[in-house]
C-alpha cells in the first residue's frame, strides 16, 4: 500500500468517527421505536450509502458510548430467534445533541464546500 492509499485511509476513519454517530442519532430520532444494533445497521446501509462501509461491528462501541453519555437508552429483550437483543431509543439529551449537531455539520459542509469551490478531481 503507498502513502496515498495510507493516507487516504487514515482520512476516511477520521472523517467517519464523528459521522457514525450523528447518523446513529439521526436514525434513532426518524424511527419512533427502539431499535436493535442489527435493525440499525441495515437502515444504515440502506439510507447512509456507505456511513458504515461494511462495518457493522463499528457500530456497537459507537452505541455504547453513545449510551454512556446519556444521549442513547437501552434495554434487553429476549429474542424467539436467537439470543437476547438490546434495543436502543434516544433521549431528550440525544434529541438535543442531534439539533446541535445537525448543525455543526452543515456549517462544516458548508466551509469546507466554500473553500473547494470548484475543485477538480
Amino acid at each position: 500500500m503507498t502513502d496515498l492509499e495510507l493516507q487516504l485511509r487514515k482520512f476516511q476513519k477520521e472523517l467517519s468517527a464523528g459521522t457514525v454517530s450523528l447518523s446513529l442519532l439521526a436514525v434513532l430520532a426518524a424511527a419512533g421505536e427502539p431499535m436493535y444494533g442489527y435493525q440499525i445497521a441495515k437502515r444504515l446501509e440502506r439510507e447512509g450509502e456507505g456511513v458504515l462501509s461494511g462495518k457493522q461491528s463499528a457500530l456497537y462501541p459507537v452505541l455504547r458510548n453513545l449510551s454512556a453519555a446519556g444521549l442513547l437508552d437501552s434495554h434487553v429483550e429476549p429474542s424467539a430467534s436467537g439470543p437476547p437483543r438490546r434495543y436502543y431509543r434516544i433521549t431528550e439529551a440525544g434529541r438535543e445533541a442531534l439539533r446541535d449537531w445537525v448543525a455543526a455539520w452543515r456549517a462544516t459542509r458548508d466551509s469546507v464546500d466554500s473553500i473547494l469551490g470548484e475543485q477538480s478531481t
